[in-house]
């Protein structure tokens, strides 16, 4: 077996995949992601317009972008990572490009993404 067959056999076989709902770059999610402190464990809510998708299978990512109060925070999370609980969809948002960074410089009602018609 070569190194590849045998990375792609233990993504296959023991590597949990979470059931995730389709979303992409400008949809407003919610992720539950679980936090460990001491011997206690809690859901903290990350709300927040995804920015980018990247990465496939295991190894894939998105980066999820809020502002809190005037400050921008941006976390990078792992699709495959045992430490989110659930992602909601809050929000299909219509944009052109699969990555949609040029929102970090935008403020107040010009960072707004337009809401998808179904």
């Amino acid at each position: 077996m070569s190194k590849k067959e045998l990375i792609q056999y233990v993504e296959d076989h023991f590597v949990v995949k979470n059931e995730l709902p389709a979303f992409k770059a400008g949809d407003t999610i919610t992720v539950h992601y679980k936090i460990k402190e001491g011997e206690k464990e809690r859901i903290q809510l990350f709300q927040g317009v995804v920015l980018q998708r990247s990465g496939a299978g295991v190894t894939e990512t998105f980066t999820i972008r809020k502002v809190s109060g005037t400050i921008g925070v941006e976390r990078i999370i792992p699709v495959c990572s045992p430490f989110i609980d659930k992602i909601e969809l809050n929000k299909r948002g219509a944009v052109r490009r699969a990555r949609i960074f040029y929102l970090r410089d935008l403020k107040g009602k010009k960072a707004r993404i337009k809401e998808k018609r179904k």
